[in-house]
């Protein structure tokens, strides 16, 4: 994908873009976080249009999106109208899905400001609401016109957030190599130098984007990229319809454990490299607690997942580093036998 552009020089790189296209208006969309933080120092967005939603996934949903369609509305927004999403995966997610609808589709400029939504939310065309207690059960694909990567706000982030986006990294690094892998489990993410970090975080971006180039529709090769998050949107479901919400990365996390564990089970992925993940995600998220009374539910989350057809449950299992298998049919004795090991490895 041409339209990823790494780059510290935030507003420079945007107002080039701008300027380069025939907008009758530009808005910002923006959440409480970026508004006071970010979106001051981005000059060539002083005389944006300002649209604002709530922070934090709860804000995630078919409300928020109808408030940014009628602001859009109000403001006087046509199809020569850009939309620049400058937030987390929350902003460019729900900001994706307004453009993309919104008069059957305007541009949008992702602007990434979390680990989390550089790395994953804002590249690869995915655009997405909550709805019903099911993460991401509504969108569509739709690519922006541009996505500029940087690391430059991440200072602002708080250390949930930064660990929130490794869960990510660190899966790139599992799709990619051993090697990868290892990387980043002996790195200590509470000591990054960001400015160091640009090109690891382009090289974490560019495994995703490779793989989207060959299927864009996720028909295929893309569904490797949903390796933790069968198990992982489960937990993270499971974890707001009881009201205590946990940061996506962080289900993420837990589900390349369980994953891991799957992989181990089924396709002998080597249990060295299962060990190390789940100390490094022990200590680095702690562990999700629920008991054997809550397998049924986290089940019924799973046939729930978008990759499910008759609601099976299917994961994307890896033999090794690298080496992944997609669409892998998983048996509830085994899922059940692989939350008992999980909940063994991380003490629950």
């Amino acid at each position: 994908m041409k339209n990823v552009l790494y780059s510290n020089e935030v507003n420079t790189t945007l107002k080039t873009f701008i300027e380069g296209g025939d907008y009758n208006l530009v808005m910002v969309l923006v959440d409480n976080n970026t508004r006071q933080l970010v979106l001051p120092h981005i000059a060539c967005l002083s005389n944006a249009h300002v649209i604002e939603m709530p922070s934090g996934d709860e804000g995630k949903n078919i409300d928020s999106l109808m408030s940014v369609w009628r602001q859009m509305e109000h403001c006087g927004a046509t199809r020569r109208s850009l939309l620049v999403n400058l937030g987390g995966g929350v902003v460019t997610d729900l900001g994706g899905l307004a453009a993309a609808t919104f008069k059957r589709g305007i541009h949008f400029v992702n602007v990434p400001t979390t680990l989390l939504a550089a790395v994953d939310a804002s590249v690869g065309g995915k655009t997405g609401i909550n709805f019903m207690g099911l993460k991401n059960e509504i969108g569509v694909f739709a690519h922006p016109q541009q996505v500029i990567v940087s690391t430059c706000f991440f200072n602002t982030l708080p250390q949930q957030e930064i660990k929130s986006g490794f869960a990510e990294v660190l899966k790139h690094a599992m799709l990619s190599s051993h090697e990868e892998m290892m990387t980043l489990l002996e790195m200590d993410i509470n000591s990054v130098d960001w400015r160091l970090f640009l090109d690891k975080l382009q090289a974490s971006v560019e495994v995703k984007l490779k793989i989207v180039d060959e299927d864009p529709t996720e028909q295929g090769l893309r569904k490797s990229l949903n390796l933790g998050h069968t198990v992982g949107h489960a937990f993270e479901s499971m974890a707001l319809a009881k009201g205590k919400p946990v940061p996506h990365g962080y289900a993420v996390a837990w589900g390349l454990v369980v994953e891991t564990v799957l992989s181990h089970m089924k396709l002998h992925f080597p249990s060295d490299d299962l060990y190390s993940l789940a100390r490094f995600v022990v200590d680095c998220y702690g562990p999700f607690h629920f008991t054997c009374d809550d397998y049924d539910e986290l089940i019924s989350l799973m046939r729930h997942d978008k990759k499910s057809t008759n609601h099976e449950i299917n994961c994307s299992l890896l033999k090794k580093c690298g080496d992944v298998v997609i669409n892998y049919n998983i048996d509830l004795n085994d899922i059940k036998a692989a939350f008992d090991i999980y909940r063994d490895l991380m003490g629950v």
